[in-house]
């Protein structure tokens, strides 16, 4: 095999005085890229005499030798080719450019880009533009509005996933200013803080009638994906469409893409210059809002193929220790395999991802779908339903929470009928209400038939 260099590989015979070079300019690059110890600059590969000792070496010298930390955006491997073992060291885009190589500094004898084959130096411009933009965007560079911050909560979830915590555990996850506060990251993973993620739920998209309102937050941002991922479980629910063949069962949004979705809302919001992230509910769609536009230097273009830039690295990093995040970079294509581009809205203030309801459950009626409603409920097939009737259930189908005014407005019925109707339904077994009457919700269960 014969290997070429380019602007995302870097060919090295054995390791040299030159590595932490290529590895800064990668990091400082867009992309990233891989160096292949092991490989003469010809592309012949020629392999390591010793490479436990490289592997070692390598891995110091990017502890030690680069600053800020790197060893995250750092994979190393091995890989035998022709006989011969060649160290492949993977380096990811960095998120806290520039880098630089600790003993020369941030200057352009530190600062290296990976321009074609080659690392060239940085400006001391370039440098000054990347310092500000890191300094502008980081939760860490921000102080907590608070300083009487305790995580509880915090410590319970690392100490759930098997991490042993030690006295440093708050400075290691990058929670205090360089000068020892605690910072604004702090601040959203903190027990007790005032930012809440809300929920709504309208009747149309005019936003005017809102038929549900709930707020996840004032605690440790963990908790609150928690709490906020469990409502969203009890929302997206199941239909089945049934068929002269069989039975199709669905989900009304598609989990994955629904849940990486919100994911990237609270990992990519901008918490200190804008509102927190939003979850809108409509009759046919949902709309996840994270606020501050696209990270500085990230197009769409950028954006849609994957390119993780995250706008709030310690966030990201905690959600990596919980792996609640699986890895970077997947959020996005998964909400694309599932919906395609469509579905996002990017603005310079916000962008918007507006999932459609899957499309059978919007057009079907209980004449022939089985709906869950919550956990557990379902209609059967087969009803024999008055017009009446039947609008009423189906408003109750799309939206749980509905009122009978607001029943009443979509179904074209007077708000007197949608009291007598509900009575009725209850009365036969076909509905019941779950909960008080102001916060509570309705459960369609067809034990009984309709008529009209």
């Amino acid at each position: 095999m014969v290997l070429l260099e380019s602007d995302v590989l870097e060919l090295k015979r054995e390791l040299t005085e030159s590595f932490e070079r290529g590895v800064v300019a990668f990091l400082n690059s867009k992309t990233g890229g891989k160096i292949l110890i092991g490989v003469e600059d010809s592309g012949v590969v020629v392999g390591v005499s010793d490479p436990d000792d490289v592997l070692l070496r390598v891995k110091d010298r990017l502890k030690n030798n680069i600053s800020p930390a790197c060893l995250e955006f750092c994979d190393i491997s091995l890989f035998e080719e022709e006989g011969c073992v060649v160290v492949e060291v993977s380096v990811a885009s960095g998120w806290e450019k520039p880098y630089y190589v600790k003993r020369y500094g941030m200057s352009p004898r530190g600062c290296f880009v990976r321009r074609g084959s080659s690392a060239e130096s940085l400006p001391e411009v370039s440098i000054e533009l990347m310092f500000s933009r890191r300094v502008r965007n980081s939760l860490a560079m921000v102080p907590s509005p608070r300083q009487d911050l305790t995580f509880r909560q915090l410590k319970i979830y690392y100490e759930e996933k098997g991490h042993v915590l030690n006295a440093q555990f708050l400075r290691s996850l990058g929670l205090m200013t360089p000068e020892g506060e605690y910072n604004y990251a702090a601040f959203l993973l903190a027990d007790e803080n005032d930012v809440s993620i809300k929920m709504g739920k309208y009747a149309d998209a005019s936003r005017v009638v809102l038929t549900g309102n709930e707020e996840y937050g004032y605690c440790c941002l963990v908790k609150a994906f928690d709490r906020l991922s469990d409502r969203l479980l009890v929302e997206n629910t199941t239909f089945a469409m049934i068929t002269p063949k069989r039975r199709v069962e669905r989900k009304l949004l598609e989990p994955a893409a629904l849940r990486e979705a919100v994911l990237n809302a609270l990992l990519h919001n901008d918490y200190v210059n804008s509102s927190p992230p939003k979850v809108e509910f409509f009759s046919d769609h949902v709309e996840i809002t994270s606020m501050g536009g696209l990270p500085f230097g990230v197009t769409e273009e950028d954006f849609f193929s994957g390119l993780s830039s995250p706008r709030n690295k310690e966030l990201m990093r905690v959600f990596r220790d919980l792996n609640i995040v699986e890895h970077l970079g997947s959020g996005v294509p998964r909400i694309l395999e599932a919906y395609g581009k469509e579905v996002f809205v990017i603005s310079e203030n916000f962008v918007r991802v507006v999932l459609p309801f899957a499309r059978e459950a919007e057009a079907g009626s209980v004449d022939d779908a089985r709906i869950n409603v919550g956990t557990n409920v379902g209609i059967n097939v087969g009803i024999n339903v008055g017009i009446n009737e039947r609008q009423v259930l189906e408003e109750i189908l799309k939206n749980p929470l509905a009122t009978a005014k607001n029943i009443s407005q979509n179904a074209g019925i007077t708000d007197r009928q949608v009291e007598r109707i509900l009575s009725q339904l209850k009365e036969k077994g076909v509905i019941r209400r779950v909960g008080s009457k102001k916060t509570g919700h309705w459960e369609v269960v067809l034990e009984g038939d309709l008529h009209e």
